[in-house]
């Protein structure tokens, strides 16, 4: 399922839980994160209540977004990442945007997500307010 045409900025066009594969999201996030360490993301899908993803013109995927839930009405953001290539040209919103619109659908009513402060900015353009919230490290 598509999300429109492509934002007139950039011509990227997105769409809802498309099949991915470990290589495309290994090579984005390799990009997109200093220190990712290559992972299977099989697993994933199983317990995501809805991802999104980007694709630039040539088919490269350059935008990724996960949402879980618990089964009821909450929903978590996770993984949220841009190519740096495609930053700074809203694409970033438009993925977290799409999967509130869809966790929304969904039957979530509320959509949390955790973040490092400096990526306050950037969450509160999608539309989050801060709240307080609890992080245990369990490795």
């Amino acid at each position: 399922m598509s999300h429109g045409t492509p934002a007139p900025e950039h011509a990227t066009t997105t769409a809802v839980s498309p099949p991915l594969d470990d290589s495309e999201l290994n090579d984005l996030f390799a990009a997109a994160w200093p220190g990712h360490r290559t992972a299977s993301f099989g697993p994933v899908p199983a317990r995501s209540l809805v991802w999104i993803a980007a694709r630039d013109a040539a088919g490269r995927l350059v935008g990724y977004v996960n949402v879980v839930g618990d089964g009821g009405l909450h929903a978590f953001v996770l993984d949220t990442t841009v190519h740096p290539d495609e930053r700074r040209r809203g694409l970033g919103r438009r993925l977290v945007r799409a999967a509130a619109e869809e966790a929304r659908a969904r039957g979530a009513q509320w959509l949390h997500v955790d973040y490092e402060a400096e990526w306050e900015p950037f969450y509160a353009s999608c539309g989050f307010r801060d709240t307080a919230a609890g992080l245990m490290e369990l490795t």
